[in-house]
């Protein structure tokens, strides 16, 4: 599936696949939130769009567009073009501008978000799904602050994430209630097999630093048979590169 990005002004922002790397991963002892392999798809399963430059923006609380004052080299471009991050809705909200036109194929939308697991203290990522095959017109990302205060983004950090995700299929699932033991005793036995083994580890655990158990990495039972094949314990998205090549 082609997803294609229309540079719509001269601004538009530096695009990327998603890195695995976050800075609270990092920081924790042994860096054991990696060995989280959900957590470590989750980062890599988008395209991140990157701050052209450092700013800081803060708010005093109040309902008005004029309540968020932001400092930044590249917050008044030149040719008229929009700022790449702005106070535009009030509320609290500060907006950024991707510069882009995204068109998604038929049948496809675009998730827009902050980058998973990329916290940022006294700010939230607001969530948006855009249908991108039919509009003509950019979106903006924005997030809301959480209490007065200042925030900051440095150079190549992401404001965005985006994902490509189906425009309807979700319209048809339907969830439904099920006892796991009479529906499916062999789902039921895998499962209790691996909370005995589980519970049975963490008890004899005292600190991450040992090795862990790799059998959802790996893609195996916890009777070390083989799981899906289709199992993804890595992911690498394709860089953007220019039509025709």
């Amino acid at each position: 599936m082609k997803l294609t990005c229309y540079p719509i002004t001269p601004l538009a922002v530096e695009m990327r696949p998603g890195r695995p790397e976050r800075d609270w991963m990092d920081a924790l002892p042994h860096k054991h939130a990696y060995r989280c392999l959900p957590l470590v798809i989750a980062n890599t399963s988008g395209w991140d769009l990157l701050v052209p430059g450092p700013f800081r923006a803060t708010w005093n609380g109040g309902p008005n567009v004029s309540d968020i004052t932001i400092e930044s080299p590249f917050h008044l471009p030149p040719n008229g073009h929009a700022s790449h991050v702005v106070s535009h809705f009030g509320g609290g909200v500060l907006t950024f501008h991707t510069h882009y036109l995204f068109r998604t194929e038929p049948g496809w939308d675009l998730w827009v978000g902050g980058a998973p697991n990329h916290i940022k203290h006294g700010i939230q990522a607001l969530t948006g799904i855009v249908e991108t095959y039919w509009l003509p017109q950019p979106f903006t990302m924005n997030w809301r602050f959480t209490a007065p205060g200042t925030v900051s983004w440095s150079a190549g950090e992401p404001f965005a994430t985006i994902m490509p995700v189906p425009h309807t299929a979700i319209d048809a699932v339907e969830p439904v209630i099920a006892d796991l033991e009479k529906e499916d005793p062999e789902l039921y036995a895998r499962s209790f097999a691996w909370q005995r083994s589980r519970e049975t580890y963490i008890h004899e655990q005292s600190s991450f630093e040992n090795d862990w158990q790799k059998h959802y990495f790996k893609g195996r039972y916890i009777d070390d048979s083989a799981g899906p094949p289709d199992h993804v314990h890595r992911r690498r998205l394709k860089a953007p590169k220019p039509a025709g090549e």
